[in-house]
C-alpha cells in the first residue's frame, strides 16, 4: 500500500527499525492512518517533536490508550523527551485522572525504562514537604490563575471546603511544584488530560484560559489539539477547540 514517503520517514525517526503488524493484517487502514498521523498531521504546523510527544502521551492517558501509549513512550524517548519528563507527566495525571486510570501507564513507563537499562527510581523532583505543600500549592495557583486564587483553599461550604484545600495542597502543592517540567508544560499536559477524557468542559475552559495566561496562546493550543486528534478522535478534539475559543473570548470580554 502507498503510505506516503514523509510518513515512512517520520515513523522511522520515531521508531527506528520497527515493523507494524498492521501492514500485514490491515494494510488499507495502515496506509490511511499512518499517512494521516505521521505526514498530514505532523506537517500541519511547526510544533516541535518533544512538545508533540508530550501532548500525545498526556492525551493517551486521558483516553486510556495504554497500548498505543507504550509505542509513543518509545517514540518520545527516541525524539528527546527525557525519562523525568515522561514520569512527571504520568505523576501529574493522577490529579486529573485518578490513580485507578493512571496505574497502568506508570507500569508501562517503568517497563520501558527498565528495558532500556535506565535505573529506577529516577532522581527525585520534589520541592515541598508535607508541612509546606499547601502554601506552595496556593502560590502556584496564584502564579498560574491569578491573585483571585490566594484564598481559594479555604473557600466554599464547610462540608466540602477540604476539597479546595486538597486541590491546593495535593494537585498543585504535590505535583506542580515539582521540578522536571515547567508551568507551561504542566498546563499543556493538563489541557490534554482534560480534553482527552471528555466530560470536563468547565475545567477545560479554565485550564485553556490558564494556558493562555502563562504563554501557551490560542494558536499553540490549536496546534496541540491538532496533534492529538488522531489519538482522541474528532468529537473530543472539536469540544476542546470550542473550549479554547470560549476561553479566548472570555479573556477579551
Amino acid at each position: 500500500m502507498a503510505i506516503t514517503e514523509a510518513a515512512k520517514t517520520y515513523r522511522e525517526k520515531m521508531l527506528p527499525g520497527s515493523c507494524s503488524s498492521l501492514m500485514d493484517t490491515d494494510p488499507e487502514f495502515a496506509e490511511r492512518f499512518y499517512s494521516f498521523a505521521y505526514d498530514e498531521v505532523v506537517n500541519q504546523d511547526d510544533l516541535d517533536d518533544r512538545t508533540r510527544l508530550m501532548a500525545i502521551l498526556a492525551a493517551l492517558m486521558g483516553c486510556q490508550g495504554a497500548e498505543e501509549f507504550r509505542c509513543q513512550v518509545e517514540a518520545a524517548l527516541n525524539l528527546g523527551v527525557t525519562p523525568v519528563e515522561i514520569k512527571e507527566t504520568v505523576y501529574q495525571g493522577v490529579a486529573y485522572l485518578g490513580m485507578g486510570r493512571v496505574s497502568p501507564f506508570l507500569e508501562v513507563v517503568n517497563q520501558v525504562l527498565k528495558e532500556r537499562g535506565i535505573p529506577l527510581p529516577l532522581e527525585g523532583q520534589a520541592t515541598t514537604t508535607m508541612e509546606d505543600r499547601r502554601e506552595a500549592g496556593t502560590q502556584v495557583q496564584v502564579d498560574i490563575f491569578g491573585e483571585g486564587m490566594r484564598d481559594f483553599w479555604q473557600s466554599g461550604p464547610e462540608e466540602s471546603r477540604h476539597i479546595n484545600r486538597w486541590l491546593a495542597a495535593n494537585c498543585f502543592g504535590d505535583y506542580y511544584t515539582r521540578t522536571g517540567l515547567t508551568y507551561r508544560q504542566r498546563e499543556m499536559i493538563t489541557f490534554c488530560f482534560l480534553a482527552a477524557q471528555g466530560g470536563c468542559e468547565p475545567q477545560l475552559i479554565s485550564h485553556a484560559a490558564a494556558n493562555m495566561r502563562i504563554g501557551n496562546d490560542r494558536a499553540f493550543l490549536i496546534k496541540v489539539i491538532s496533534q492529538c486528534l488522531p489519538y482522541i478522535g474528532y468529537p473530543r478534539s472539536l469540544n476542546a477547540l470550542r473550549c479554547v475559543n470560549e476561553a479566548a473570548e472570555r479573556s477579551q470580554a
